[in-house]
C-alpha cells in the first residue's frame, strides 16, 4: 500500500459579492436576522455574463491546485468531481473540467453527496492513489447555488444560506512510508431522512410538464427544502461522532488536533462543535461569513485558505469533516 498525500490546493469565488442588505432589497429580511441565525455576513453569487459556471470554476480552482503540485493537465490521472449544482442534467462536470483542461482520456467521477460530497470524493481518491491503481487524482468540489434558488421571502430560510465557488485538491501517491499524508476516511449515511434537506425536482418523477402545471400557490419542490431544526440537531450529533470515530482508528485524540475545517453549514453548528470537543480559536478555521454554504466547495476553500494563510504547517494534525443531506457525513484525517 502506498501513502496518499494533498499536493496541490486552489480554490476560486466569483467577484460579485451579495451582501445581506443586498438580499433584504428582494425579500423580507435582514443583516440581524440572517447573521443571529447563520453568522453570514456575505456571500459570491455568478453574475450573468461574467463566465463562470459550476465546471468553469471547477477549472479555476483546479488550474491553481495543479500549480501548487507542480503538475501540468497531462498528469492527472483521474478526476473525481463533487457537486449538487452540475451544469447540465447529464453528462456531469467531471467530463466537462476534462475537456476544458485539454486532458488524456482519464476516468472522470461525479460524486453527488451534496455537502459531504468532497469528503466522499477525497476518500475515493485516497483509495484509488493507496492500492498503486492511480498516481495523481484531481478532486474538485464546486457549486452554482445561486442559479436555482428562491429569492423571495418564502424561501429566505434556505436562500440566504449558499454562495457559489469552488475548490480543489491534487491526491498524489507518495513512496513515503511515514505517518505524514491521508491517515484514513470515514463515511456514513442514514437515508430515512432524506426528505429534511432536499431537492425532490426537476426529476424524472417531476419534469417539465408537471412544474408548468404547479399552482404558483402551492409548495414548489424545485426549490431546495430545509427541516433547519432537524438538521442542526442531527448535524452537532453526526460531527461529533465522526470526528472521534477518525481520531480513534488512527490511536489519537481531540488534543492532537492542530486544525479542524468543518463543513461551513452554518456557523453556529461549527461554534458548537468547537466548543464541545473544547478547542481553540486557532484550532478551527471558519470562513462562512463571507462565502455562505458552498456545499461541496466548502471544506476544500476553507482547506486552501487556512493553507495559505500559513495556518497549517508540516506536521500539523488536520481533520476535515462534513455533515448534509441524505443525510450523509464523514471524516477525513490527514497529518500534513
Amino acid at each position: 500500500m502506498y501513502t496518499s498525500k494533498i499536493t496541490g490546493l486552489g480554490h476560486y469565488v466569483p467577484e460579485n459579492v451579495v451582501t445581506n442588505d443586498d438580499l433584504s432589497k428582494l425579500m423580507d429580511t435582514n443583516d440581524a436576522w440572517i447573521q443571529e441565525r447563520t453568522g453570514i455576513q456575505e456571500r459570491r453569487h455568478i453574475k450573468k455574463g461574467d463566465g463562470n459556471s459550476t465546471s468553469v470554476m471547477g477549472v479555476k480552482a483546479a488550474t491553481i491546485a495543479l500549480e501548487e503540485a507542480k503538475l501540468k493537465p497531462d498528469d492527472i490521472d483521474m478526476i473525481v468531481f463533487a457537486t449538487l449544482s452540475p451544469d447540465m442534467y447529464f453528462p456531469g462536470g467531471g467530463v466537462e473540467v476534462q475537456e476544458m483542461m485539454n486532458m488524456r482520456t482519464i476516468p472522470a467521477l461525479d460524486v453527488r453527496n451534496q455537502c459531504s460530497g468532497f469528503v466522499y470524493a477525497m476518500s475515493v481518491a485516497d483509495q484509488f492513489v493507496k492500492t498503486g491503481m492511480y498516481k495523481n487524482i484531481l478532486v474538485i468540489g464546486s457549486e452554482n447555488h445561486s442559479g436555482g434558488l428562491d429569492f423571495t421571502t418564502r424561501g429566505r430560510s434556505v436562500s440566504v444560506i449558499f454562495g457559489d465557488g469552488a475548490g480543489a485538491a491534487v491526491v498524489s501517491r507518495s513512496d513515503d512510508k511515514g505517518e505524514n499524508g491521508i491517515l484514513s476516511t470515514h463515511l456514513h449515511s442514514e437515508g430515512k431522512h432524506k426528505d429534511e434537506l432536499s431537492l425532490q425536482g426537476p426529476s424524472t418523477e417531476y419534469w417539465v410538464p408537471e412544474i408548468i402545471e404547479k399552482n404558483p400557490q402551492e409548495d414548489i419542490p424545485y426549490y431546495p427544502y430545509m427541516n433547519g431544526q432537524f438538521v442542526f440537531k442531527h448535524a452537532i450529533v453526526r460531527f461529533t461522532e465522526v470526528i472521534h470515530e477518525g481520531l480513534k482508528a488512527n490511536g489519537l485524540s481531540v488534543e492532537d488536533i492542530d486544525m479542524l475545517i468543518p463543513h461551513q453549514a452554518n456557523l453556529r453548528i461549527s461554534q458548537f462543535i468547537q466548543q464541545k470537543l473544547k478547542l481553540s480559536d486557532d484550532q478551527v478555521f471558519n470562513n462562512i461569513q463571507k462565502y455562505g454554504n458552498t456545499t461541496a466547495a466548502s471544506i476544500p476553500i476553507a482547506l486552501s485558505e487556512a493553507h495559505k494563510a500559513g495556518k497549517i504547517k508540516k506536521g500539523d494534525l488536520v481533520v476535515l469533516a462534513a455533515f448534509g443531506s441524505g443525510f450523509t457525513w464523514g471524516s477525513v484525517i490527514v497529518r500534513w
